[in-house]
């Protein structure tokens, strides 16, 4: 009869091991290590007789070496993230995206306790819209001084009209920087005034499509990503997604940022730089890429040779896959329900379920968030590019909580080549 497998917590294993968690959570990464979620999906939980067996054979040293930073941001689960300790599932369905940023930022349980929405339920048809922010709410002060945003908007006069958002992203916050005299204070409370700012500049300095039918940050990044008048559901699945898409631990362009916020890079550096990384095909840019093979089906018949010749041509499918969620994203489950709840019945609707369809029928890699924004996006009637900017404007919020600790440490985050060069002689 085989023996009963002894789970332990990970800092029973750390102890055990002598290593610090974060030490521990590299090595799982690295393959060295197994580990399964609790019941609640948010506990690790090791081996012990694996623990036992790496303490006796000594810390891994074959594996090249891996950068491991602590932080209490976000925490990922078997599907999703939690942004300090709390599902970020369940705050996209009860909290404003403005909210979840002080959240991120603060860490106060006071924040979310004057949120001004409530839990929403869940019931068949529209979803509703986001109740309207009162005066002196978490979110009331997201506002850009009026001559910074003049110059945003100026230094976009001699730019295509046909230019991507994120592209318009990066040159409006290199303005909104230089006018600010306060970029380089960088203690807690400067750090969010000008997460507020920053991020309420890089809305408002878009082209306006089309009028704002409120002042949440969701409502005004509406109007400059669709012409058409915002149905309040679907506008509620906007709000969500800024909140599902507002951090994911040590992503790609996070990492990027926080080694330039180690640097003492001022906060719009610090966006900045996690832009560039975000436009990336395999990050941020996977949601153009599904958007423009979205474009390609008509109707739901064309999803099977769409995917098809991607697959010939040894192309990813963009929207698919995760290197963290190996069986599906669950922010990608909630996303797609909202924005089915909201326009049921939609064609665009019904060609990314035929694409859905043809990835599972291969046995290809399940949806992501991604995908889920480029439907978001052709359903809502949005610009090229629109569901890049969504998660652009979002994520400039979990950069800088991480900023914020990098500024708290106050070491160079430095990491180390393992060299294969020729012989240094």
């Amino acid at each position: 009869m085989e023996a009963e497998v002894e789970w332990i917590d990970a800092a029973t294993a750390a102890e055990r091991l002598g290593v610090k968690p974060a030490t521990l959570y590299a090595y799982v990464s690295r393959g060295v290590l197994q580990r399964r979620h609790g019941d609640d999906g948010r506990r690790s939980l090791f081996s012990a007789e694996e623990i036992e067996r790496i303490a006796r054979r000594g810390r891994p040293r074959s594996q090249q070496p891996e950068l491991a930073i602590e932080s209490v941001v976000t925490s990922l689960g078997v599907d999703r993230p939690y942004y300090r300790g709390i599902d970020a599932l369940k705050l996209a369905t009860t909290s404003d995206f403005e909210t979840v940023a002080e959240w991120l930022w603060t860490g106060d349980p006071g924040v979310l306790q004057r949120s001004p929405m409530g839990p929403r339920r869940r019931e068949p048809g529209p979803v509703a819209g986001p109740r309207r922010r009162e005066p002196g709410s978490a979110s009331g002060s997201w506002r850009c001084e009026p001559g910074a945003l003049r110059a945003a908007v100026a230094a976009q006069r001699g730019l295509p009209d046909d230019l991507l958002p994120l592209d318009r992203l990066q040159v409006i916050t290199t303005v909104l920087g230089a006018s600010d005299s306060l970029r380089y204070q960088l203690d807690p409370a400067s750090v969010a005034a000008t997460g507020r700012r920053l991020i309420a500049g890089l809305v408002d300095a878009l082209p306006e499509l089309s009028e704002p039918q409120g002042d949440s940050i969701a409502e005004r990044l509406w109007s400059r990503l669709s012409p058409h008048p915002a149905p309040p559901a679907l506008l509620d699945t906007v709000r969500a997604a800024l909140v599902l898409l507002a951090d994911h631990e040590l992503a790609a362009s996070t990492l990027a940022a926080r080694v330039a916020a180690s640097a003492k890079a001022d906060p719009y550096a610090v966006v900045l730089t996690g832009f560039g990384v975000l436009g990336g095909p395999l990050h941020g840019g996977a949601s153009y890429g599904a958007e423009r093979l979205l474009a390609e089906i008509a109707e739901p018949g064309q999803a099977a040779r769409a995917v098809a010749e991607r697959v010939r041509r040894g192309e990813r499918i963009p929207g698919f896959g995760h290197s963290v969620y190996k069986n599906g994203d669950g922010r990608g489950g909630l996303l797609l329900d909202l924005i089915k709840e909201a326009a049921p019945g939609h064609e665009r609707i019904a060609a990314g379920t035929a694409v859905l369809e043809e990835m599972r029928r291969r046995r290809l890699p399940e949806r992501n968030i991604d995908f889920a924004l480029a439907i978001l996006a052709a359903v809502s009637g949005m610009v090229r590019g629109a569901g890049e900017a969504i998660f652009a404007v979002a994520r400039a919020a979990g950069w800088l909580a991480h900023a914020m600790e990098e500024y708290e440490r106050g070491t160079l985050l430095r990491l180390r080549a393992s060299y294969t060069g020729p012989p240094i002689r």
